[in-house]
């Protein structure tokens, strides 16, 4: 207890904490912890799916699962990898243009990911004759696992921190400088993926949530939405971007369009349940 106290009374270095990016190596084969919080998000997830469709009322089978996780997987990478190349490094790719298809070297974007998923929702519901709105519902659900395992991987790679900060708790990772940063890869892992998972799993599991269109898929997207611009203010801009327009970042900037996409949700769902009232 007493080092665990002491862990708090200084910032520490990064370095000194023993993290190793390599989760496996092979001989020349390295398994990263990015790319195996991935793998590991979108297992539990399916696992997640198969047993919240056994509930009542679900709008899609086990069957609709293993094929809506392939969709969904396709989604997140394409939709992911061009939104980062599109609003984050554009020029980086314009000179080098196979430089796209490296994705073992990072560079994904979250809200490129979401977009893509839910397209592959739309278009997989569709050729199912399935409730789009009700699937995002479900996938809402399931989503924060991977924010969570994601942000993780984002902190034991020492990539993605904050801004500077004079708290004690404050991290000095080996490629920022001198000065102790937000370790704001835990922030997003607490509010994006812990916060938003134990909601929506009690909404789901305790309550008919489930059964109203738009709800979890409005409250996940809303509250995305809503932690990723909070968090921004913590996290330290884009080298290559900084700040943009009225001193957000890409990051808030696209947030906005998120956060009104998932109020637009909920509150279309306010109006039909007003409506049969």
């Amino acid at each position: 207890m007493k080092r665990g106290m002491e862990f708090f009374q200084t910032p520490v270095e990064w370095a000194s904490l023993g993290l190793d990016p390599v989760a496996l190596q092979i001989g020349p084969l390295a398994l990263r912890w990015y790319s195996l919080a991935y793998i590991l998000g979108i297992i539990a997830g399916w696992w997640l799916l198969l047993r919240m469709v056994r509930r009542p009322g679900s709008p899609m089978t086990a069957k609709h699962v293993d094929d809506l996780v392939t969709w969904c997987t396709l989604g997140v990478i394409l939709g992911g990898r061009l939104a980062y190349v599109i609003f984050y490094n554009p020029r980086q790719y314009i000179e080098n243009p196979l430089d796209v298809f490296k994705l073992w070297e990072g560079g994904m974007s979250f809200h490129g990911g979401l977009t893509g998923v839910i397209l592959a929702i739309v278009l997989y519901a569709r050729s199912q004759g399935l409730s789009a709105l009700r699937i995002l519902d479900y996938v809402a659900v399931v989503a924060p696992i991977g924010l969570l395992l994601g942000r993780f991987a984002n902190f034991v790679n020492g990539e993605l921190w904050g801004r500077p900060t004079d708290g004690t708790w404050g991290i000095i990772f080996p490629d920022a400088g001198p000065e102790p940063r937000h370790p704001s890869q835990l922030y997003e892992a607490a509010l994006e993926g812990a916060m938003l998972l134990i909601l929506l799993n009690l909404l789901f599991w305790g309550t008919r949530a489930r059964l109203k269109p738009g709800l979890l898929g409005g409250i996940f997207i809303t509250g995305y939405g809503l932690s990723r611009f909070a968090i921004e203010f913590f996290r330290e801009p884009d080298a290559q971007l900084g700040v943009l327009a009225m001193g957000m970042t890409m990051g808030q900037l696209l947030s906005l369009p998120m956060i009104l996409f998932g109020l637009w949700l909920l509150a279309t769902l306010n109006r039909r349940e007003t409506a049969q009232l």
